[in-house]
This record gives structure tokens, sequence and C-alpha cells, in this order.
């Protein structure tokens, strides 16, 4: 009997990928009533539709919600949907074209290269103290604080307000789950309007002063003229905490759990560091960070012959595409030194993850530092899943060194 696509069953979250199989061996394209969308389980087709300008990440920019033959969100989760839809990764052209242009301005190659170091620094001084205390929870002690830090540093949050951005990302992120319970809601906009609230204090600050920081140089991004307001550089910050931070503690700790499944390639990675660039693109694929990713059909498309309508949702499932053995020889055997990866963990398209190069050089960090200062590192208990199969990742991961 097939695995069966059950998104809110422990089991189905601790291990999709026989479900993924099923789906795609299935066919293309299969209607799920219980979200009211259609599942997109097949690498070509996923990669082509992150592409396709028939779909959007928002309708608001063409329709509104009653022409779309969709229902208002409830006025009081209107803080949530105002932060959300002014960020890049819920807005489509023209806005989002200028705002990624100001934004790019902002966060350059040139950004990037310039917190390597600090970045190196984060990232050994968080294991140095992993492995004076002889290990722990290296989810809560090394995965999560590292990236928190990275982006802090960039926004030039003081170190004493850092506490705060955690829980402030994963309650805004609990709304990117299927089918989120008014509890999640009511907890995403109380996390939406402090965040807000507190980036408006910054902003101003850095107006007054600006410093050598990503909020500055948002402020001082102008392009002929034009420039972001206040709510669109409230949003950016937002989403680079909650997309820069979500996916790359997850793929830590993923990876992780990963490696100690797969003791000869954790073993192959130990002795030879000069793996790490090709492992990390492999923890990625292999066990996918986000494993679904949502777009809305604009005009009507034709998939293996069924038309989807326009209004209707798709689910394009990332962690399914990356486990496709029509794009990837031995797609469910882990191989630290894969060569040929063309995963889409980052998304492709105008959405492509602005982020993608910084949480690259932070997982190297991270990885390549635990590598080094804990090499004898130990599983002490099998973790278990967080209930969210859409941003996926484990509770905890305990280690002893």
């Amino acid at each position: 009997m097939d695995a069966p696509f059950e998104p809110w069953s422990p089991q189905f979250v601790a291990d999709p990928y026989p479900a993924f199989a099923a789906l795609r061996e299935r066919g293309r394209v299969h209607w799920f009533e219980p979200t009211r969308q259609w599942l997109v389980p097949h690498h070509a087709d996923v990669s082509a539709l992150l592409r396709d300008r028939r779909l959007g990440r928002t309708y608001l920019h063409r329709f509104t919600h009653e022409e779309f033959g969709r229902t208002p969100p409830p006025a009081a989760h209107e803080p949530f949907h105002t932060l959300n839809d002014h960020g890049l990764l819920d807005l489509e052209a023209p806005d989002h074209t200028r705002i990624r242009r100001l934004v790019t301005k902002a966060f350059t190659p040139r950004t990037v290269q310039a917190l390597e170091p600090v970045v190196q620094r984060l990232a050994a001084g968080l294991v140095a103290d992993f492995r004076e205390a002889g290990g722990g929870d290296l989810l809560a002690e090394v995965a999560e604080p590292l990236p928190v830090a990275v982006i802090a540093e960039m926004l030039g949050i003081p170190e004493s307000d850092r506490p705060l951005l955690r829980p402030w990302s994963a309650g805004i992120c609990g709304m990117y789950e299927l089918n989120p319970s008014e509890e999640t809601a009511a907890r995403a906009v109380r996390a939406s309007t402090e965040f807000s609230a507190y980036l408006r204090e910054l902003i101003a600050a850095r107006r007054e002063r600006p410093g050598d920081d990503l909020v500055s140089a948002l402020i001082a991004a102008h392009d002929e003229g034009d420039r972001l307001s206040e709510q669109e550089m409230i949003s950016t910050c937002v989403l680079l905490l909650n997309a820069g931070h979500e996916a790359t503690v997850n793929t830590t700790a993923n990876g992780w759990w990963t490696l100690f499944r797969h003791p000869d390639q954790l073993a192959a990675l130990r002795a030879d560091h000069s793996l790490l660039s090709t492992a990390v693109e492999e923890l990625m694929r292999y066990d996918t960070p986000l494993q679904l990713f949502e777009r809305w059909v604009l005009d009507d498309i034709e998939i293996d012959g069924v038309v989807v309508p326009r209004g209707s949702e798709l689910a394009l499932l990332f962690g399914s595409a990356n486990r496709d053995g029509t794009r990837f020889d031995r797609p469910d055997t882990l191989d630290l030194s894969r060569a040929d990866n063309p995963h889409v963990s980052f998304g492709a398209g105008i959405h492509y993850c602005l982020g993608a190069p910084l949480a690259r050089v932070e997982l190297a960090a991270s990885f390549g530092e635990l590598l080094r200062q804990c090499p004898d590192m130990r599983l002490v208990a099998e973790p278990r899943w967080k209930g969210g199969f859409v941003i996926r990742g484990l509770e905890a991961l305990r280690v002893e060194l």
C-alpha cells in the first residue's frame, strides 16, 4: 500500500520520503482536499513552475480577494499580513522588482564577503563554549544562536536585545504551516506587532545616526530617486531574520542527524574537510529544511493533461523534488561528494533566496568548526521532530563529545 501524504502526522513528518515517492509514482499533480491545494512532486515541474510567471506568491497585484474567489483574511490578522505582504517573499512585479533591486544594493556580495570573518568568529566561539561544556543540545547551543547572531550583527541589533529575535521569528513562521490554527495566528499577530514596533524605533535611530549596518544601508539605498518605504524596510528586516535563520538552523541540526545515521559518510567528512562545500549542498538536498513552497495560479495552466484553473493554489514539494530519481542519481543515497546537485532548497526564479550566499557561509562555518573542535561528537539520544511539516526541524539534538 502507498505511504499516505499526511502532513499533520508525526510519522509522516519524521520521514515524508516514502509518501513523496508514492506521489511521484502516481503522477505529476495531485489534488489534496484537506488544504485544497494541488501537490506537485517532480523536480522538473517544481523547477519550471518556480520560474513560471502565470503563478505568483500573491494575487493582489492583479485581483481582489473576491475576484480571485478567496476570502479576505480576518481583520484581527492584519498586523501579520501588513508585515508579510510588504516583504519580498510575498510580492510580485512591479513591487518585487523595485524592492529587490533596492535591497540588493544594500545586501551585496561584498556585504556577505565582509561578514565571513564575523561568521567564522561567532561559529568558533559558540563551538568552543559547546566543547567546554562537553556537549549538550546542538540545536539550542550552536545551530540556533549562530544565524540569529549573524543577522543581528548585520542589522546592528544590540546584543542585549537579541534574545527577542528567535521567539518573534518562531511566532511569525507558524503562519507558514498548512491550515494554521487561530492560536497560531494570534501568536503571529503579537510577534508581528512587537517586532515591527522594535524595528520602527531602530530605523528612527539609524536615520538620526547612520552606522555601518544593513538597516543604515537600506535607509540609504535609492535608485533614480526611488527609496524603500519604512514598512518595506521593516518587512525586509523581518524576512532576512525569518528566512535567514529558520532554514540554516534546520539544515544544521537535520544535517548532523543525517550524518549520525550515515557513519561511513560522516567518517569520510571527518577524514577530508575539503568535502565540506559539496557536503553542505548534499545535506540540504537529502533532508530539505523547507519542504513545501506555495504558488497561486494567476492564469489557467496545464500539468500533464490536468487543467489547474486560475484561483487554485499549488504546493511545490521541494523535499520530493530533491529526491526525484529522474534528476538525481541514487536519490535516496547520501553522497557528500555529489557534484551534480541542482537541488531546489533555495528556490528558483525571481524568488530565489536572496540570502543563499550567506546561508552557505554560515553552514560551512558551523559544520567546519564542529568537525575541527569536536571530532568525536556522538549522538546521545534519537531526536524528536517538531510538529510542523513546511518548516521541518528537530526539537533538540543532544550530543556528547
